[in-house]
């Protein structure tokens, strides 16, 4: 493939995917949570409970910008905090029970959102080739 087709399938699949995520996003409506907020809300999800300096670590910002956001994030009920059991000078944060509702419930939603436009859209070799497609994007998503 020449230089240039490959510059201009990036540019296809960035606006692809780009167009994906906001239609992803459309379909749970009223996240008033910003990018820096949902990273965080990620990070506890995936790895559980840390303090605000791991946190802090962990997305290669200050403590005084983790706690900016870890502050909305307790004010909001998306996370609480306790205190830690190996120091209990320290605080450790952990996602509330509603933050995790309204995750599962956001996830769920875009998953029926997908399956019914897939159902409704594509025949059975669109389907075939949409699950190659996706086999490629893991592969983009894990390249190094």
């Amino acid at each position: 493939m020449a230089h240039d087709d490959t510059a201009q399938l990036a540019t296809d699949l960035r606006v692809a995917v780009g167009k994906v995520t906001r239609r992803l996003r459309e379909q749970t409506p009223g996240s008033d949570l910003t990018h820096s907020q949902l990273a965080v809300v990620s990070l506890l999800e995936s790895g559980g409970p840390a303090t605000s300096t791991e946190l802090a670590k962990a997305r290669g910002m200050t403590p005084q910008s983790m706690g900016t956001i870890v502050a909305v994030l307790l004010d909001s009920g998306y996370v609480e905090k306790s205190s830690d059991p190996r120091d209990g000078r320290k605080s450790v944060l952990s996602l509330s029970d509603e933050a995790r509702r309204q995750i599962a419930s956001g996830r769920l939603a875009k998953e029926d959102f997908l399956a019914h436009l897939i159902e409704t859209t594509f025949d059975a070799g669109d389907r075939r080739r949409l699950a190659d497609a996706i086999a490629l994007l893991r592969r983009v998503a894990e390249a190094p």
